[in-house]
């Protein structure tokens, strides 16, 4: 796919690797400061607050700016910030609350990484290759962020806690250096957004997203899926795991499941594009996140390992699918000088409601049982599902050979 594509690949390789060893590493990391249940949850909320404090006017600095240059200059200072929380580690003066403003700012340098990068990607490659570039990086986020990142994560904070700051440090350093292997120049043309407020740039975006009915349609059901799998995953473990659950799984089974997951997720970034070919882009999505809703009654119909692990792959197969196709039309739909912070709007619409579904889905195991939470989560993403196709179905009315992809569609907005 070209040289450019290479060194981005390679880049998106190395701090995937990174971030799944902070996954993994810091939860692990604060159990050792602290037992209490409300300090360690701090660690999730700083890794994930940013994302709503920072998107928008990340996305708006995408469109600014050279996007090359905002993940370079991204990736060093969490470079800088984690070799810091190494040292300080490595010299036994890493507390908790070090250990959280060290995730904070990586966090928000991550914020800008990933969404310029998602910018920038379509700069390097043909439109025509775009899903199957899509499905290339998000492979490589996958093998990094669970097959790699997180088992080594385990061993270094077993072996020298110091180096799950010093490792990701090294890691995001060389991320950014091979950006500087891209050739060319990767802002947009200067128009009048320099002379403008940035919040003018940002209520642009907000704008173009809620009028496009495709995407607006693609931002709302994001965010309803979002939410119920939030509240779905934040009492599942309680389902499958123990003595008192209703499968009776050990912990070492329970992170089997999750590495068929992310074995499944790996095919399914591979596949998506042959899928979308052969059925179309739009019933590809639609039914991928279908036979996911569906998929996620199984534990509560069957709840026996035999029938978990099978269905935990497909998870992965169609929840990567639908990830790929959905950034691929994002990256299509969007005009080049608002990818940026459209971008940024489309995701912190689907990532806001996480935060409140995960505590739902608490509260409702509290006074209706963990099978009501399963089962009510699933019904919440049918009803999303059925939002998306009610927007596109009226242009779905040729063969699946000449099916209009999701292009053709938004232009009925």
């Amino acid at each position: 796919m070209g040289r450019s594509f290479g060194y981005l690949w390679s880049s998106t390789a190395l701090s995937n690797l990174a971030d799944g060893v902070l996954k993994v590493g810091a939860p692990l990391l604060a159990v050792s400061m602290t037992r209490s249940p409300t300090l360690v949850s701090l660690v999730g909320a700083a890794a994930t607050a940013p994302w709503l404090l920072f998107a928008l006017y990340a996305g708006a600095v995408a469109d600014r700016a050279d996007r090359r240059r905002v993940m370079v200059v991204a990736n060093v200072a969490r470079a800088a910030v984690l070799a810091v929380a190494g040292v300080l580690a490595l010299l036994g003066l890493l507390d908790l609350w070090l250990l959280l403003a060290a995730l904070l700012i990586a966090g928000v340098s991550e914020v800008f990484a990933d969404l310029s990068a998602q910018s920038v990607l379509p700069m390097t490659v043909p439109e025509s290759d775009l899903t199957r570039a899509n499905g290339r990086v998000s492979t490589a986020q996958m093998i990094g962020n669970d097959f790699v990142g997180a088992p080594v994560a385990g061993l270094l904070v077993a072996a020298l806690p110091a180096v799950v700051f010093g490792g990701p440090a090294l890691l995001y350093g060389a991320a950014g250096l091979l950006l500087l292997g891209m050739r060319g120049t990767y802002r947009l043309a200067p128009g009048t957004e320099g002379r403008r407020p940035v919040r003018r740039d940002i209520g642009e975006a907000l704008r173009y997203l809620w009028s496009h009915r495709m995407l607006r349609s693609l931002a709302v059901a994001a965010g309803t899926l979002n939410l119920a799998m939030a509240a779905y995953w934040a009492v599942f473990v309680l389902w499958v795991v123990g003595d008192g659950s209703r499968m009776g799984l050990e912990p070492r089974a329970y992170g089997l499941m999750m590495t068929t997951f992310a074995a499944g997720a790996v095919l399914g970034s591979l596949v998506s594009g042959r899928a979308a070919a052969l059925f179309g882009e739009f019933r590809t999505l639609v039914g991928a996140w279908l036979v996911s809703s569906l998929l996620h009654l199984v534990p509560v119909i069957a709840p026996t390992p035999w029938a978990l692990y099978p269905t935990a792959v497909l998870w992965g197969v169609t929840g990567a699918a639908a990830n790929v196709l959905v950034i691929s039309t994002r990256q299509r739909l969007i005009p080049a000088e608002l990818l940026g912070r459209v971008n940024s709007a489309y995701r912190l619409v689907g990532m806001a409601g996480m935060p409140l579904g995960a505590a739902l889905g608490g509260v409702m195991a509290e006074f209706a049982g963990l099978g009501a939470v399963l089962v009510g989560a699933s019904g919440v993403c049918l009803m999303g599902v059925g939002h998306v196709w009610r927007a596109g179905s009226g242009r779905i009315s040729r063969p699946l050979t000449s099916e209009p992809t999701l292009s053709d569609i938004s232009r009925s907005r």
